[in-house]
């Protein structure tokens, strides 16, 4: 029974010159939304370099400002990456499809191989579409901003907050001065030093672990990630 479209081919190899420049058109979109989420994770980087470099401005003010500024940047720091980790999973989604049609539409067409539906990429790009989800977990969206960025703003405020303790008012002579120097009203020196190295040594342990999770999904010939 004709149903007024036409003979269709199931098992067609190409597209067709429309369907290519329907593809460019929403190969624009989606480098559209890619680029104002990149935007997004920008601002908050540029959130986290700010507030250290002010807290940094207060705490080395004097010989006798408070350190205690550093502490609370640190953790208004850990605040922005969750923020940036949430943020990263949407700018993944857009990145991810951008980067597949470039691997297998137009790195293809360039080569003058023309575009083959070998019903691998274009099924996996298909059913982003139709069922979208994020392509990464929230932990690896952690580990790649950590590794990008924030392990770097969180060595400066580490190293800027333990200097501080070091050399004002004076240079510490011992390791009793320098834990005096550490205590924040009832808590003790030791007790802040040992929760600041937990608190670096965790985001350092969550970077490495992540990285190795990264490595498991990076197998040679696998599509790039839409998984």
């Amino acid at each position: 029974m004709d149903d007024g479209v036409g003979p269709r081919s199931p098992d067609r190899t190409t597209f067709d010159g429309p369907e290519l420049g329907a593809i460019a058109h929403l190969y624009r979109g989606e480098v559209y939304r890619s680029t104002v989420w990149r935007t997004r994770l920008d601002q908050t980087t540029n959130w986290a370099v700010v507030t250290t470099g002010l807290a940094m401005s207060l705490t080395f003010a004097g010989p006798y400002a408070s350190p205690l500024p550093l502490i609370l940047v640190g953790l208004l720091v850990a605040v922005f990456l969750m923020l940036e980790a949430r943020r990263y999973r949407y700018f993944n989604v857009w990145r991810a499809r951008c980067r597949l049609m470039e691997t297998d539409i137009y790195g293809p067409l360039l080569r003058g191989e023309g575009v083959t539906l070998d019903g691998r990429w274009n099924t996996l790009l298909a059913h982003d579409y139709q069922r979208p989800s994020f392509h990464i977990s929230y932990l690896r969206a952690i580990g790649r901003r950590l590794r990008r960025n924030y392990l770097y703003i969180l060595a400066i405020q580490a190293v800027a907050y333990y200097g501080k303790l070091a050399i004002h008012p004076v240079a510490a002579g011992d390791l009793a001065t320098f834990l005096q120097r550490a205590a924040i009203g009832p808590v003790p020196g030791w007790a802040v030093v040992l929760a600041g190295v937990a608190f670096h040594g965790g985001w350092v342990a969550v970077a490495v672990v992540t990285l190795r999770i990264e490595h498991k999904y990076r197998i040679a010939g696998k599509l790039i990630a839409i998984a």
